[in-house]
């Protein structure tokens, strides 16, 4: 999925994969070969970390514990041994795997899309059973396919607004959140003359520039394609938003050197009181909290012209490797996440939001997350669908912070380039 070359810390992962891993080479929706030991299927997961890594209260290792403990108490002759990477290596380290032919059973990760074009995926219908498909929210679930066919799973969602710290913005004299870049600037400002040294969060690193970036772009009438399909990374109005990014940069009102933070750094830092604003999600209220921070305020982000009327509707997914077989047990645990609590799980620990109809009406009393529920169904996605996206998103994540450092011109027309390649 991923074209980035490795190391190897993830060569060794990559032959620790093959080790551990059981079952067959060849496909089969039959559930594959099974394991000498009483009939027993392994199957081997990787997952990304929405934790705080190893050791963490909440990290992935702890949640997928509890998932597959529960799991395998109802299912002993199915065991599920997880491998949880974190979000910076998680791309590469699965590319190794794949171009070695050692790939895992399951994947849960942000994209799935590399995967379709060399027939290495299971359909979702073939892991998935009927009653669990018809509870995933449509338009998600749409993203999930490929020439009409669905190969990925919607996994958690989330949306995106602007937060903004209530006294900091009392000290600077600022009375309502910006609507329009020439509102945020000119709050920027005034944020900077209080004080603040972080006037606006910019995280622009490795993480989740992606995110960022199309927040951005989105309010200026642009995106990664335009309305015809046609990649359009380096449009005129995605360099003109980049172009009043870097203004900002230049100003000082924003976090320094952007393009190597990622979000979680400034989400800390609004959580301490170190930045006015910030683009999030209902995932960064969990940090908010622990930063003992309450006296925030949730708005549309803002555009050139007014406040979006979109948001980003960010998916993650989860697949099904067809190599190893074992349709049938990867059935039974997909069906057991969905339908069980272990969905429910991860909203409540990790602030991210169900797929599912029957995971979205158990929340819709929350009031933290009530905001960004409301934007899902008007949301704007990454061009999933896309197999060039696969490749454009590792770029896009590694360079186009230098897009508020250099030209911006010539930061997007590299990425345009990527897109544009045959």
């Amino acid at each position: 999925m991923r074209t980035r070359l490795v190391g190897g810390a993830a060569l060794g992962l990559a032959t620790a994969l093959v080790l551990s891993s059981c079952g067959s080479s060849a496909p089969s929706t039959e559930g594959g070969d099974q394991a000498a030991d009483g009939g027993q299927v392994t199957l081997k997961m990787v997952a990304a970390d929405y934790g705080d890594g190893p050791g963490k209260p909440n990290s992935g290792e702890t949640f997928w514990k509890g998932v597959v403990d529960e799991f395998q108490a109802a299912n002993p002759n199915i065991k599920v041994d997880v491998q949880v990477i974190n979000w910076n290596d998680i791309d590469t380290q699965v590319a190794t795997m794949v171009q070695n032919g050692q790939v895992p059973d399951i994947l849960q990760t942000g994209d799935y899309s590399g995967f379709v074009g060399d027939q290495l995926l299971y359909k979702v219908d073939e892991v998935l059973s009927p009653a669990t498909s018809a509870d995933m929210l449509e338009k998600f679930a749409e993203f999930g396919k490929v020439d009409g066919t669905a190969y990925g799973i919607p996994f958690v969602s989330s949306a995106r607004a602007l937060f903004y710290n209530k006294e900091l913005f009392a000290k600077a004299k600022i009375t309502d959140p910006p609507k329009t870049w020439d509102e945020l600037k000119a709050a920027a400002e005034k944020l900077k003359a209080a004080g603040v040294s972080q006037p606006f969060g910019l995280p622009l690193g490795q993480e989740e520039a992606q995110a960022e970036s199309f927040l951005w772009m989105l309010g200026n009438g642009g995106g990664y394609k335009d309305d015809s399909g046609k990649w359009a990374i380096n449009s005129p109005q995605n360099v003109e938003t980049f172009g009043y990014l870097k203004g900002l940069v230049d100003a000082g009102l924003t976090t320094p050197n952007p393009g190597t933070k990622d979000r979680k750094t400034v989400w800390e830092d609004f959580g301490a009181g170190k930045v006015g604003m910030v683009n999030g999600g209902p995932m960064s209220i969990p940090i908010f909290d622990a930063a003992g921070l309450k006296d925030y305020g949730v708005a549309p982000i803002a555009g050139k012209a007014g406040p979006l009327d979109t948001t980003l509707g960010v998916m993650d997914w989860i697949m099904a490797f067809n190599k190893n077989g074992h349709a049938a047990e990867i059935k039974k645990f997909f069906d057991f996440f969905y339908t069980g609590t272990a969905a429910q799980k991860i909203s409540d620990t990790y602030k991210l939001l169900p797929v599912t109809k029957g995971g979205i009406d158990k929340l819709s009393g929350d009031e933290k997350l009530k905001p960004f529920l409301d934007g899902l169904p008007n949301a704007s996605f990454y061009p999933f669908q896309d197999p060039k996206w696969a490749e454009v998103n590792p770029q896009i994540k590694q360079i186009i912070g230098g897009a508020v450092k250099d030209d911006p011109a010539k930061v997007l027309g590299e990425l345009q380039k990527t897109a544009e390649a045959s």
